[in-house]
């Protein structure tokens, strides 16, 4: 992964929501593919976004009020992963951006209990009518001594019920400094990103 820029915290304009710009590919030799990550906020999608791009975690980042891009270029492939902030009134523009994703990233806190429910509602209700759209789902800040396994988050979001006819993936994550032995399962999800982009 060849980093061209790191993440940018976008603003909204009254209104309107988010709206980066198509990012064009840099070179006609390299097709275009885009990676949307989304989950709410505070579920760590700044963090492993950054940790992607650039195998540093970062202790503090702020939330995003808006959006976050980078592109790379792997494998004969110009990757732009966007990031649209998960507060309340910036889920409403999460369907928009579906329709250019060729693979989308949900991100989930694995110790807030609280909030699976609505992780959960958010997630079903993105993808019922995104039947094939290739799902990696992420349980972040495994690192915490309270957090949720794999596999409990895989029953809770009832994710059983969203593979039908897609590709779906649940890996553990985190992306600190103080965990960076479990860090590094974010390379596995690279890896995994590589694969599903690559197929025609």
């Amino acid at each position: 992964w060849s980093l061209n820029q790191l993440p940018e915290h976008g603003a909204a304009g009254p209104g309107t929501g988010p709206h980066p710009a198509p990012h064009p590919p840099a070179s006609p030799q390299l097709d275009w593919r885009q990676v949307l990550v989304l989950g709410l906020d505070g579920a760590g999608k700044s963090s492993v976004l950054h940790y992607i791009c650039s195998q540093t975690a970062r202790e503090r980042i702020a939330p995003t009020r808006g959006f976050n891009s980078a592109q790379l270029c792997i494998e004969g492939l110009e990757v732009d992963l966007l990031e649209v902030g998960g507060s309340q009134n910036l889920r409403a523009y999460w369907p928009h951006y579906l329709s250019q994703a060729h693979v989308l990233v949900f991100v989930v806190d694995s110790v807030d209990r609280s909030r699976l429910l609505t992780a959960r509602q958010e997630l079903h209700a993105l993808l019922a009518a995104e039947p094939r759209l290739p799902l990696v789902v992420l349980a972040n800040k495994q690192d915490k001594s309270n957090a949720l396994s794999a596999a409990e988050l895989r029953e809770e979001l009832a994710l059983h019920t969203l593979s039908g006819q897609r590709e779906l993936f649940l890996l553990p994550t985190s992306a600190t400094w103080a965990s960076l032995s479990t860090a590094t399962s974010v390379l596995h999800v690279k890896s995994l990103l590589v694969t599903l982009l690559s197929q025609p």
